[in-house]
This record gives structure tokens, sequence and C-alpha cells, in this order.
């Protein structure tokens, strides 16, 4: 049987603790416990003769400089420590594991020394900092601090991040926003047509939303939503003289296109602006299964706002049926309710996370 020696390498408590396990077999066959550890220290720790038992053994352990390099590397590996997310092929398990090792490792057991040190490990952006800061205040045990930290992971990783690919449930009717390609409306602007498809998200129901920011919150930050499956086209309104009805309700018509495919005497808005559809003052971030209100702005009708909206109402395009979707000013109900769905993350580099 081979039984772990101590080189300095491992903690002292962890290796006694390790040994311990084979108290019996050394009772009885190895000449006492106390002796057979001692043979088991590398000749090159040097232990002062007077030891004659255990608790002497670990203190001699740790006054010996091998243990003071091996509580300094691990200290130093602490302040290397890198948190990398599950997004980007991490493992948030293993990183915790490797965390509390370290700290016992190197005998930090300060709280406030702990956060420290998991804080520096965070990727560099603000909402990892200001999230951290704002949930481990009044954290006073090690329990408590990967607590939180584990609930900072679970919402980072509901966040909707720019570019990030999403999905629009319409809530009243559980149908997606939609559009596809080289379908277009037979009336008004004669572009791509957007309307309320299939109750499961699809290859036409997929966008990928854009900002300014790596992050979208409750702001007044204006999105785009750029339909993933066509060529560069996004969700948006058409003007020219006047804004385009649309086909059935003659509300204005929601369409996919851009300025470079709309006929240049066509003016195109693709900003959007979004709120909680059930909180007032909402401050936190856009993140899945929000429930929201989009909104747009008709400068050449005065910056009058209209919401975005679908209905049971439909329109046809041939032998096809397809579910309205409308911009109008009217009052906001159910119909204007749709749900964020984060279908893919966006994936940041490794370089832009620790920066």
């Amino acid at each position: 049987m081979n039984f772990p020696k101590y080189d300095g390498n491992v903690h002292p408590d962890e290796w006694i603790n390790d040994i311990q396990k084979y108290n019996h077999i050394w009772e009885s066959h190895f000449g006492g416990f106390l002796n057979t550890a001692i043979s088991l220290v590398d000749p090159t720790i040097k232990l002062p003769t007077e030891i004659n038992d255990i608790e002497k053994l670990r203190n001699s352990l740790k006054e010996n400089i091998s243990f003071t390099i091996f509580k300094n590397t691990n200290e130093r590996k602490l302040q290397s420590l890198k948190y990398i997310p599950e997004s980007r092929g991490g493992d948030t398990s293993k990183f915790i594991s490797n965390f509390l090792k370290l700290c016992y490792n190197a005998e930090i057991n300060d709280i406030e020394e702990q956060k420290n040190y998991l804080c520096k490990s965070l990727p560099m952006s603000y909402y990892f900092s200001n999230e951290f800061y704002k949930k481990m205040k009044n954290v006073n045990s090690t329990n408590e601090l990967i607590k939180e930290f584990e609930n900072i992971i679970v919402e980072e990783s509901n966040l909707i991040k720019n570019e990030s690919i999403v999905a629009l449930k319409h809530i009243a009717t559980g149908k997606y926003l939609s559009s596809a390609e080289n379908l277009c409306y037979k009336s008004g602007s004669c572009t791509q047509l957007v309307f309320a498809g299939s109750p499961v998200p699809d290859s036409n129901s997929l966008w990928k939303i854009k900002f300014d920011k790596e992050l979208a919150t409750y702001s007044n930050i204006l999105i785009k939503l750029q339909h993933v499956k066509s060529n560069n086209k996004f969700l948006g309104i058409n003007y020219y003289r006047s804004y385009y009805k649309s086909p059935s309700t003659k509300h204005t018509e929601v369409s996919c296109s851009n300025t470079t495919y709309c006929e240049c005497n066509l003016i195109w808005n693709e900003n959007w602006n979004f709120n909680h559809s059930k909180l007032e003052n909402q401050q936190s971030y856009l993140k899945s299964n929000d429930i929201i209100n989009l909104s747009i702005v008709k400068p050449y009708q005065n910056g009058q706002v209209e919401f975005l909206r679908s209905h049971d109402i439909q329109f046809t395009i041939g032998n096809d049926t397809f579910q309205e979707v409308v911009c109008h000013n009217e009052r906001l109900g159910g119909n204007d309710e749709w749900c964020f769905e984060l279908i893919k993350q966006h994936i940041w580099t490794i370089d832009t996370l620790h920066d």
C-alpha cells in the first residue's frame, strides 16, 4: 500500500487527516501512528527530535519554511485566479472548488479577504463589479459568499447582451415575432413582411439584438432587431409622404428592411425603445423572459410614439395566411406584451472579459 508522503506540497492539516484514516493499520503493523507519520515526512524537511505527539508534529510542519512557501504559492494562485463564464467553456463548480482549496491552503479565513480575491477573479465588466459589491455588502460567511456568487452567475447567464440571438413571444397569442426572406407585402411599402408566426421558435423568428453597450438597461436605451435569416435586414417602419398602413387593420405597417434595401425615396427607422410592461421605473438589465413593450418614434409625425402589437387579425398573401403585426398609438393592453427569450447569449472573448 502506497501511503501519502509529506513533501511540503500539501497543507499539513490535510495530510495528517488523510493518513489518520489508516490509524488502525499503523497501530497493528507499523509500530504506532506517530512514528509512521514522522517516517513519511520527506527527509529534506528537517524536524525537531523532541516530537512526542501528533500536535507537535503538526506545528513543526507549519513552522517549517516549506509551509510558508506553500502558503505564499497558493496566495499567488489566488491573485491570478480568473473566473471563466460557462458560456466560454468555464466550469463554475470546479472554479469554486479551486477557489476554496486555495483559500484553505493559503490559510485565508478572513471573509473580507476572500471577497477581495473572488471579486478580482471576475470578468472586468460593469455588471459583475456592480452586482458583486451590491450583493456582497452584508455577507459574513464563506457559505454566504459562495451562495451570492452563484446567484450572480445565474442572473448573468440570463442577461441579454449586445448581439445575442433572441426570440420575441407574443404573450396574448403565444406566437413568435417572425419574418420570411423574400416574402413581401402586396400593398403598402411592399417590403419584407413581419408577422406573428410559429408557436415555437423557428428559423424565421430568430433576431440578433443590437445596442451600443454590452448590456441593455431600462433607461432609454435604443435597440435594433436584425433578422437572422435575412440578409442584414432589421425590424422597423417606413415613411414616404406618410407612414404605410398595415394590410388588415390599417395601423402603421411593420416590416423587415433597412436603408440599403428600401428605395431611395423611403425613410427607414429601425431604432426601438423598450419598457417593462409590469414595472414602472425599472432600473435593472434586460434579461431572458422579461415581458416588455416595444415602441418606436415617428419623427415625421411630430415625434409620435407607437407600440408594437399583434392580435388575432390576419391577412393573406396568395394562399398563405399571416397573423398581423403593427404599430399603434392606442391605449396599451395585453396585445402589446412581448416576452424576450434568450436563444444564444453573445460570447465575449476572454481578453474582453478580463481586460
